[in-house]
């Protein structure tokens, strides 16, 4: 009798929780381009939620269950089902948090003006203040080339005396995504002078990874490559402008002429105030939506010119990239305005210099590793002794 009654009043299944890993989904929508979500489901059941590469929200278990289940295309009823099972509530409560949840997922990545990182439904944190099990993004530059006669970046070309083959940076791409790194970025030197770029794009495409190009531009000007670099799934582009350049003021604007999000990148080397508002102004007339601004050479009257180059920006409406390496760049005005250095190099992100050498962040010339010859449990186990 006791078993008979086990087996008709026997406890539901519970459904197991979500598996460690990173996963993606692509949601289609009113806007011009589709929302790009990237989850990494941490081994404590908490997780991190990337918005279009753009907003970070951590999230606790019950939330990262909720978003898990969207991302594995269950409807609504479905997931509230799962999540009634686990954690012992109605089904419409579940039903309620889960639609509430997607909601205020989908109303953040339209909201201009956020945080970088936002912990969801919970105080406020600082960027970059939550433990991580590993960067958001790898800052990968492919050559210290800088012009197609070949001539290399020498700074930088003295610590690095080859350059990784298309093969071996497609390992290095695997390996970061098999330790969670969503986020890729294509930087140099000048990143479209690698032939393999395509193919690294197309690679990390293939994986679910967000990629970005940080480049001169001068060869967006040639619109079979350009169109090349849009098919494959590129995400974001990232053009360094010199107004005394034509050409790349032309790639700039072949790049916006695109759906790829572009984005302008402006080193400011003299204290001229007017010059640089100017120069904003015309990017602002190019269509440009963000700039990202930064001291190209170590003086306070520049770096004072940086801060009020911010200041207008945010007068033209236009919004500021303060955290993607940009070619050759210093300072950025958060670091200068805070009178600190920003705490995402070797921590939210890390650089792979051409040879494979993981250091902190562009500039910072610690070496953690070799993504290529060391196992990732070393490289971050060596990022984080830094701290």
């Amino acid at each position: 009798m006791d078993k008979l009654f086990s087996r008709i009043f026997a406890a539901p299944e519970i459904p197991e929780a979500p598996p460690a890993g990173v996963y993606h989904r692509m949601l289609s929508n009113d806007a011009e381009q589709a929302d790009r979500l990237h989850l990494r489901v941490e081994a404590s059941g908490e997780g991190v939620l990337i918005v279009n590469a753009a907003i970070v929200l951590h999230l606790n278990r019950t939330a990262t269950e909720h978003i898990y289940w969207w991302l594995q295309e269950k409807d609504v009823q479905e997931a509230a089902e799962i999540l009634a099972a686990r954690y012992r509530v109605s089904k419409q409560q579940a039903s309620h948090d889960h639609i509430e949840l997607r909601e205020k997922v989908l109303g953040l990545a339209h909201t201009p003006d956020l945080d970088p990182v936002i912990f969801l439904d919970m105080d406020r944190r600082a960027p970059y203040e939550k433990d991580l099990t590993a960067p958001y993004r790898l800052d990968c530059a492919l050559t210290y080339k800088i012009d197609e006669a070949g001539t290399y970046d020498p700074t930088a070309r003295a610590r690095v005396d080859r350059e990784l083959s298309v093969a071996e940076w497609k390992d290095v791409l695997t390996k970061a995504w098999q330790a969670g790194i969503p986020h890729i970025t294509f930087t140099g030197g000048e990143p479209t002078l690698f032939e393999g770029l395509e193919k690294l794009l197309e690679h990390a495409e293939s994986q679910g990874q967000i990629t970005g190009l940080l480049t001169n531009g001068t060869r967006l000007n040639d619109a079979n490559y350009m169109h090349r670099l849009v098919m494959t799934g590129l995400d974001h582009i990232l053009v360094a402008v010199n107004f005394d350049q034509p050409e790349t003021i032309r790639g700039l604007q072949a790049a916006l002429g695109t759906d790829v999000f572009t984005a302008a990148h402006l080193t400011i080397t003299n204290s001229d105030l007017q010059q640089v508002e100017s120069n904003l102004e015309a990017l602002r007339s190019f269509g440009v939506p963000a700039v990202s601004l930064s001291a190209g050479v170590d003086d306070p009257d520049i770096e004072e010119t940086v801060i009020q180059a911010q200041d207008h920006l945010a007068h033209l409406g236009m919004d500021l990239v303060w955290d993607l390496p940009a070619p050759y760049s210093r300072k950025n005005p958060i670091a200068l305005e805070r009178e600190a250095p920003s705490r995402g190099p070797g921590r939210a992100w890390l650089y792979v210099e051409p040879d494979g050498d993981v250091l902190p962040g562009q500039g910072i010339t610690e070496i953690l590793g070799n993504m290529l010859h060391d196992e990732w449990e070393l490289i971050w186990q060596h990022t984080l002794s830094r701290s």
